[in-house]
């Protein structure tokens, strides 16, 4: 018996694939035969994919005003509406699911133009520019931190949480441990693609401020870009504090259970993983984002206390020497936040997530869905 076909789209970034993926491992295991179509950068990421069922779309993202490169721009996004029809006549999906990024516009307007059952998923508390020029013609919006009955697309809005991935469910089952005077104190540094540089000058440059019988205590997993990584490698060997640092680190999850602290932007995906595995960070938003929305997700984890969110124009290398080491001295207080991390934190978010797929696969509404009605 054939399957039925689902496909996600999503720009070529963790930010957009990991819970695309997350969802793919659930939509596969109730029986969907599940395709990702995605662009080139996507090939590091789309592990849970087999690689017939990974199809890059042209696409392109529109920066700038000049009238040349927006009109390449433009002819390149219809190449890829093309792409995605021929994709669609030959996979037949019951449903096409946009998880953001440039390279989703495509695929999402070419299955409408095809009468082909929409979704959306917005990660972040602000909803981003693909997804904001994709909303008016998608069946439903899933929200990672939007609000329910706000905004134009009230009536699309189901807040799903955001999907996390087998490995950070299974991180989450692992307990917070408190680290004392004689224990080494795991710090993991990390900032996705709008991250790494900034935190490879500031991080090795706070701990480098600490007296040395703490620079001895730290053991520091370090996400650095790859013309980054020997140069704050050997800082941190020059100053004998142990450290692994790589530009990416495939089992992120785990590293998260075994830290104490968490120094990382905000990204969506990231505040999710961290509030589902519950452990205490400090949080700087990148602070050119377009539309401000890694400060908005920051928030979240803000509120209950479960991190502290700093300007990464108010974060010296001293004041971050000043937060590394009391957070070295109070390990009853990094419980306590790591705790409330956790109270925000949505295990179930891949499964709110798969049933409302179901639902508009199977064209029914979101007033079906929030009635409780299923396929």
């Amino acid at each position: 018996m054939q399957k039925d076909v689902i496909v996600l789209a999503a720009g070529g970034t963790g930010g957009h694939l990991f819970p695309a993926e997350a969802l793919a491992y659930e939509l596969t295991a109730r029986g969907y035969d599940v395709h990702l179509a995605t662009d080139a950068r996507a090939q590091r990421f789309s592990g849970a994919f087999a690689a017939d069922h990974v199809h890059v779309i042209r696409s392109a993202t529109l920066s700038g005003r000049n009238p040349v490169a927006i009109a390449r721009t433009m002819w390149e996004l219809w190449r890829g509406n093309l792409d995605s029809r021929g994709l669609f006549k030959k996979l037949k999906p019951k449903l096409v699911v946009g998880f953001g990024g440039y390279p989703t516009l495509p695929p999402l307007y070419a299955a409408h133009r095809m009468n082909i059952p929409t979704l959306i998923h917005e990660q972040n508390a602000v909803m981003g520019r693909a997804n904001k020029g994709l909303a008016a013609r998608v069946k439903a919006i899933a929200g990672g931190f939007l609000a329910e009955g706000k905004g134009t697309f009230a009536d699309k809005i189901i807040t799903t949480g955001n999907p996390v991935r087998p490995p950070v469910v299974a991180a989450a089952k692992q307990s917070y441990q408190l680290s004392s005077d004689n224990d080494r104190f795991h710090l993991l540094v990390f900032g996705g693609s709008q991250g790494a540089q900034y935190f490879s000058q500031a991080v090795p440059a706070a701990i480098a401020l600490l007296p040395k019988t703490y620079q001895a205590r730290l053991l520091i997993a370090q996400q650095a870009r790859p013309e980054d990584q020997e140069t704050v490698t050997a800082i941190y060997e020059k100053l004998g504090v142990g450290a692994q640092v790589a530009p990416f680190f495939s089992d992120l999850p785990a590293r998260q259970a075994d830290a104490q602290f968490i120094i990382a932007r905000s990204g969506a995906s990231t505040v999710s993983e961290i509030a589902a595995i519950g452990r205490p960070a400090v949080l700087v938003p990148f602070p050119h984002a377009l539309d401000h929305d890694q400060s908005a997700n920051a928030e979240a984890l803000a509120a209950v206390g479960g991190a502290q969110v700093i300007k990464q124009t108010e974060l010296s290398p001293q004041k971050l020497a000043e937060i590394i080491q009391s957070a070295m001295n109070e390990p009853q207080r990094l419980m306590k936040m790591a705790e409330a991390a956790k109270t925000v934190g949505k295990l179930d978010a891949t499964r709110l997530l798969a049933d409302l797929a179901e639902v508009i696969a199977a064209g029914k509404s979101v007033k079906d869905y929030k009635e409780g009605l299923r396929p």
